[in-house]
Formats: structure tokens, sequence, C-alpha cells
């Protein structure tokens, strides 16, 4: 096995080099709080040379072929395995992962890496019916060209991967943003995989700076075609309106947040909606944007689900994230939890019930449950994302149904039902992109649609919904014969 890698730098034009700002940004274990290492932030300069080297980049690399960029994710695979602890390892001092969280969070960008192989296989041109004599009508589909990925620190890894594989596969070339809080598992260490695995020259460039100082410029700058974008509401909404403000309109991917209900109807199996409902919500302490946001619960059954939840979630491990049994990991920085604590803190102010709770220790937010929570609240209405699980009481189905879609996101959602066909029915009235019946919200596969509705995005990713996304279309005639016109 190679050396261990090392991040201290900026990676553009295929060189490892300090960034243009005065910024240094400090890399901090959300855990020890220790600190991991420092880098000189990137300015706008550095901004522009990225770009440019993609754009550069580009002019050969859409002319590769299939064969070659398809090895190319293969070399990207067999490098991950080799180093699958290493990055698990720094999935858990940098961005806060349990050692479960981490291990999933590899294995889904594996999963990807080995469907995204044979995209370029399912890129082909189609013939067209056409009326016209001598005529042949075709639709193409072709790279985009240069686009800008910005992704979050909550799953570093495999959502820089979602997008940055699916792009460099189908013959486009990327400059990647990741966030501060995870600027080695969001961004240099794939940088140093596609590096290892023989990237050409500009194909993937990662600058590190802050949203401050480039965000902005990042999404406008002239060259990128299409700005791919996982984050909060707030963010993705900016984003998207500096892409349509620019002097070429851009394309763009929103995956934004999640308010995601579990509904439980009165004939749930109860033990199956309790676990279903402490992993949905607890796993990586609630910071996962499919995470179960709200429990909406039939009134016939409410206090038997709560008394069991109670039950279950105490026996829930929470603590050092390298320990193989705990579940709840730390929160990723002190702003996060001062929000997760006003959250919690304004619930109850709102009259909201806290039956269960905890003290911060080391960052880590022991599990908080709240029961009478009003369906107008805060813990209703916004996402926590956080350790945090609110109780909200239904009348029966139909209120359910209303309480689950009385909100402004549309991510993910799940209900509990014995009857399947009641299950089916209920979650194609659910106003999101994805609904799961008797499994948790927090679903990803690498052959299925992810995204939402309303304010929780645009766009689709994973196989023929993200070879659209990054891909456009081209309808080209070639007229073989004299054509009469009207002139």
């Amino acid at each position: 096995m190679s050396a261990e890698y090392k991040f201290e730098s900026q990676y553009i034009q295929g060189q490892w080099r300090s960034g243009a700002s005065t910024t240094q940004l400090t890399n901090i274990n959300p855990y020890t709080q220790e600190t991991l290492l420092e880098i000189s932030a990137a300015d706008m300069r550095d901004v522009d040379e990225a770009y440019s080297s993609a754009h550069n980049a580009y002019k050969s690399w859409s002319k590769t072929t299939e064969e070659d960029r398809s090895a190319l994710l293969q070399r990207v695979m067999a490098i991950i395995q080799v180093r699958r602890e290493e990055i698990i390892t720094w999935l858990i001092k940098e961005a806060g992962s349990t050692r479960l969280k981490a291990n999933i969070e590899v294995d889904a960008s594996l999963s990807l890496l080995a469907a995204a192989v044979d995209y370029p296989k399912r890129v082909k041109h189609e013939t067209l019916p056409t009326s016209v004599d001598g005529q042949e009508s075709s639709v193409y589909r072709q790279a985009l060209g240069v686009i800008g990925v910005i992704s979050p620190w909550n799953f570093p890894f495999h959502l820089s991967m979602r997008s940055v594989v699916p792009a460099i596969v189908l013959g486009n070339t990327v400059v990647l943003k990741p966030a501060t809080d995870t600027p080695v598992t969001g961004g240099l260490i794939i940088a140093k995989i596609f590096e290892e695995a023989g990237v050409e020259i500009g194909v993937l460039n990662v600058v590190v700076g802050t949203g401050s100082e480039i965000g902005d410029y990042f999404v406008q700058h002239d060259i990128p075609k299409f700005i791919s974008f996982t984050g909060s509401t707030r963010v993705g909404k900016r984003v998207g309106q500096l892409a349509l403000s620019c002097r070429m309109i851009k394309r763009v991917a929103l995956e934004l947040g999640g308010n995601a209900p579990l509904v439980v109807l009165h004939d749930a199996d109860l033990d199956k909606a309790v676990n279903i409902a402490a992993l949905g919500r607890f796993l990586h302490q609630g910071q996962i944007c499919m995470s179960t946001n709200r429990v909406i619960v039939d009134t016939r059954i409410h206090d038997v689900f709560v008394d069991k939840l109670i039950e279950k979630v105490k026996t829930l491990r929470y603590g050092d994230p390298d320990q193989s049994e705990t579940l709840i990991g730390p929160t990723i920085n002190q702003n996060q939890i001062n929000h997760i604590q006003a959250h919690i803190q304004q619930g109850v102010k709102d009259g909201a019930k806290l039956i269960l709770s905890g003290e911060i220790q080391r960052n880590v937010i022991p599990p908080h449950i709240f029961i009478d929570v009003a369906p107008e609240s805060a813990l209703a209405r916004e996402e926590s994302f956080g350790p945090v699980l609110p109780i909200i009481r239904a009348r029966d189905e139909e209120h359910a149904l209303f309480l689950a879609n009385d909100t402004e996101f549309g991510l993910s959602s799940a209900v509990c039902t014995e009857d399947l066909d009641r299950g089916l029915k209920f979650a194609l009235q659910i106003d999101a992109g994805m609904t799961h019946v008797n499994d948790i919200t927090v679903e990803d596969q690498t052959i299925a649609p992810f995204g939402g509705e309303k304010n929780s995005g645009l766009g689709r990713f994973n196989d023929r919904w993200i070879i659209e996304e990054f891909t456009r279309t081209h309808w080209v005639t070639v007229q073989n014969t004299l054509k009469q016109y009207p002139i």
C-alpha cells in the first residue's frame, strides 16, 4: 500500500499548492477538538485557475473513449478498497462520523462507482422518425462541459463523489468546492484518489475556501455550465438565484433540506416502527437530510408507541465515534450545537413536553424526544439536523396525511402499516420525492432516483436521472436530398 495521504493544499491543474487567500482554515476533530491540519484557503484567483484548468481539460477529456473513462473509475474503486480504513479514519476524525456511518458512506460510494462504470455505454444517439423526404433525424446526448460541485459536511465523501463520479465518467470536467468543516473527506482525499488513479490533469480540481470569499464567485463564474449543490435550503435558494442571474444561465441541481415525516398508522407493528424511528432519527446524530425529523402517530397507539420508543432509545450508545457500538457521535461544530440547543429551548417554550434528554459532552448531544408537539410549532416545522425527535399525535389516517404534507419540504418520508396496499396508497399521496413503506426515511440506492419536491430541491441523482442531468440533448438533422423550400 502507498504511504498515507497528506493534506495541506489546494488541488488545481494537477498540482498541490497553497491557496492564495490570506485566510487560514483550521480543520478540527469535532469530538476531541484537536487540530487536524491547517490549510491556506482559496480566493477568487484560485477559482479562476481551477475553472480554466477544467475548461482546457474538457477539450481532450470529452473526446476520450468510453472504455478509458470507465477504466478510470475501476482504478478509483480499487484504490478506495485498498485505502478503505484510511478513508474511514478520516471520516471519523474530521466529520464526526461513527464507525457504522463511515462504513455505510464508503460502501455507498463504492456502489455508486460500480454503477457509474456503465454510464458511458448508455449515452447513445437515437434515430427519430421524420416526415421530411431524404432527411435523417437524430438526438444525441453530449457532455455539458465544466461542472461546479458544492458539497456538504454531513456525508462529505459520498455526497461529493455522487456528483464528481458521474460528471467525469460522462465526459465532463469538475471543480469541487467541499465544505470548510470537511475539506479532506469532502474534497482533498478524493483528489488524491483520482490522482493516484491517473486522472488527466485538469479533469478534477478542488478548491477549499470560505463561502464568504469564493461562494458566490464559484457559482457566477462564466465557465461552469452546471452547478451541483447539496446543502441547506437557504443557501440553495441563493445558488439557484445566482445561477439564473448569470450572463449565461446555468443549469442547477439543488439537493436541499428536509423535514421527513414517519407516519405510524394504527395497524403498524409497533416494535418494527420503533426500530425504524430510532435508527431513522439518530443515525449520524440526525445530521442527514433524509433523517426522520418528526414522527406522526395515530392517537389510538400513541402512548404505547411512545413508551416503547423511550425504552429503545435509552439503549442507544452515544459518545466516541470510533467505538463500533456508538450510534450517536459528535455534532460537527459549535454553531450547529447552538442551533440544536435553541431548537430544544424553543420546543420547551412552545409547550412541548421533553420526555428524554441529557447533557452535552464533547460535542455529543444525547437523544432528545418531545411529545405533545403542536403541528404549527418550530419543532414540527423546522429541520433540527440533530438528535431531536418530536412526536405528533394524529386523530386518524386522514389527519396523519395532512400533517405529513403540512411542510415546505418534500425530500423523504415513510409510513408504517401492516396493510401494504394501504401503505402504498398512503405513500403515493405524500408530496415528496421519496417514500418508504415499513422502512426508514434514510435510503439511497444507485438505481433509484434521489431528490425532493418543494423547498427540498430540484433535479434527481443516480442512474438514468443523473445521466440526463449531466448531459445535454442535441437534435441533429442531415438532409441527404435536395429539399424544396417555399421561396
